[in-house]
């Protein structure tokens, strides 16, 4: 089988890529930080014109009539570039809540098995949900991710219908982000000198990248797997593997860095800050890891079951 990406998809790709340089470039991701996070509703309405979150909705519908393959790939830019918002609430949403498709709504998620909502303030909608819930702001550890609590979350808006899908476009978010700080490290080591030479030049660093690159790629390479099979088990794992990607990789970069990327003039925080948020929505490590091993025992129960000797067993 041929699991390289078509044409079509590097053309997706690339198309977002520049559609988010040109519209979502450092200006404008700094100039969100001073806003304290507050959503860009005339962005948000570009993208809905962009197809973003009508993506995979079928083209009689109004929708792009794309799978969820090429919705990975466009997650994952967003996450290469910060993209604030409720991407995957509204993305699920489209086609479901008035205006999600277009944009013009905004579709929020209350996190499975809590209490927190995303953008709550801002949103229009929750998925699952009937109305919008009351909520109390609450410390977010990222900026661009305001936070609140809700004390009596509506019925159905735990959004699990939808659970395997967002925790898989919320991981294809995490492996954008990992890719991305290890092209900031590597150019911070091209560019930063130290005894004559780039920093770059020294084993340990040079280590430190390629674990970096290796770590991305493996969440990359699971999340793509897991977009075309769509089973559960994969998606628990692409998850966990983008998850660790993202933090593990921003804090990596933060070494890469030194002392300069602990300022907050550095974006590197804000990928960090924002894997410790994403790493707790969809699919937390603790719910991935419980659904792998119902998985793996579902199947060695199985195995046992049709095995040799289970017919005299």
């Amino acid at each position: 089988m041929d699991f390289r990406l078509t044409d079509d998809q590097r053309d997706l790709r690339t198309g977002v890529r520049e559609l988010l340089a040109g519209r979502y470039g450092r200006e404008a991701l700094r100039a969100s930080v001073d806003a304290g996070g507050a959503l860009d509703r005339r962005l948000w309405r570009e993208l809905g014109e962009a197809g973003f979150f009508a993506l995979r909705l079928p083209q009689e519908r109004g929708g792009v009539g794309l799978g969820l393959p090429e919705a990975a790939l466009v997650f994952e830019e967003a996450g290469r570039a910060l993209l604030p918002g409720p991407l995957v609430a509204t993305h699920l949403a489209a086609g479901s809540v008035p205006g999600a498709a277009e944009g013009t709504a905004v579709v929020t998620a209350l996190d499975l098995g809590g209490s927190l909502v995303a953008h709550l303030g801002e949103a229009d909608a929750v998925l699952g949900a009937p109305s919008l819930p009351a909520g109390e702001p609450v410390p977010s550890a990222d900026p661009l991710t305001p936070l609140h609590r809700v004390a009596r979350p509506p019925a159905g808006a735990g959004a699990r219908a939808y659970r395997d899908e967002g925790a898989l476009l919320t991981a294809a978010l995490q492996a954008g982000s990992a890719l991305r700080t290890v092209e900031l490290a590597v150019r911070y080591a091209g560019e930063r000198e130290q005894f004559g030479q780039p920093i770059g030049a020294f084993q340990a660093v040079k280590h430190l990248c390629a674990r970096m690159l290796v770590r991305a790629e493996v969440a990359r390479t699971a999340v793509y797997a897991a977009a075309v099979t769509a089973d559960a088990a994969e998606v628990a794992g692409a998850k966990l593997l983008a998850d660790e990607a993202a933090v593990r990789n921003a804090r990596d970069c933060l070494q890469v860095h030194g002392g300069m990327g602990f300022t907050w003039e550095a974006d590197v925080h804000l990928h960090l800050k924002r894997a410790w948020v994403r790493a707790e929505q969809w699919r937390t490590a603790g719910e991935a890891e419980e659904a792998l091993a119902a998985e793996l025992a579902a199947g060695l129960e199985a195995g046992l079951a049709t095995g040799p000797g289970a017919a005299s067993g």
